[in-house]
């Protein structure tokens, strides 16, 4: 019995969220703390710019990885003083798409079986969401590496994880971008697949239940 990779995502999917980091400056170093920021739920709504933002999946097995891409149905980030105090994003779980399988026929398969009640059942699941949490910097970021770990709420298929990631954030003149790589265990989602064997050809082994979402978010007030 062959399985069918398996990767997708959001993740939302997943949003990001944008915050200025706090520094003391002593007569020889200047230090970034690492106060964490708690989404109070409070500030301006950010709305992201779907056509400057997208996510991309990736997901690995024995016999190889598959790519693709999923996109953010809606979503904001409330940001007050140039600091994100909240932020709630909805993934199109119907928008999953494969990139790496050029013969349109597999494609359409691998497609087809992510969206079905094997995995993540997208005529029941429409969509998927991820709530902030909170936010805290990382101490002495070197420039264009992740400043913040944002911390939140990721739901799929009615259930609800908490997932944590290292993310590039700034804010400025009310513009909000985030980058990040975030790792999803579609096991605790029920992520599973079911018997198949239309996928014998691609040699498909043992899938990992880890896959990463890549996201490259805009938000503008």
């Amino acid at each position: 019995m062959k399985k069918t990779a398996i990767l997708a995502s959001f993740a939302a999917v997943l949003a990001l969220a944008a915050c200025n980091e706090t520094a003391n400056t002593t007569a020889d170093t200047e230090t970034v703390t690492s106060e964490t920021t708690a989404a109070t739920g409070e500030g301006e709504a950010y709305k992201v710019v779907a056509d400057q933002s997208e996510a991309k999946w990736h997901g690995t097995k024995v016999a190889g990885e598959h790519f693709g891409t999923i996109d953010i149905k809606d979503g904001e980030l409330l940001v007050a003083d140039d600091r994100i105090t909240g932020g709630e994003f909805v993934i199109d779980m119907a928008s999953i798409q494969n990139t790496d399988i050029e013969d349109a026929e597999n494609n359409g398969k691998l497609v087809g079986h992510l969206k079905s009640d094997d995995f993540f059942g997208v005529e029941k699941y429409p969509t998927a969401t991820f709530k902030i949490k909170s936010l805290t910097p990382i101490a002495n970021a070197a420039a264009g590496q992740p400043n913040y770990n944002v911390e939140g709420d990721l739901t799929v298929k009615e259930k609800t994880n908490p997932v944590s990631f290292p993310a590039t954030i700034t804010v400025e003149n009310g513009v909000a971008k985030a980058k990040a790589d975030v790792k999803v265990d579609r096991a605790k989602y029920d992520v599973r697949y079911g018997s198949n064997s239309f996928f014998d050809n691609l040699g498909d082994k043992a899938i990992s239940d880890e896959f990463t979402v890549s996201l490259d978010l805009t938000a503008s007030k």
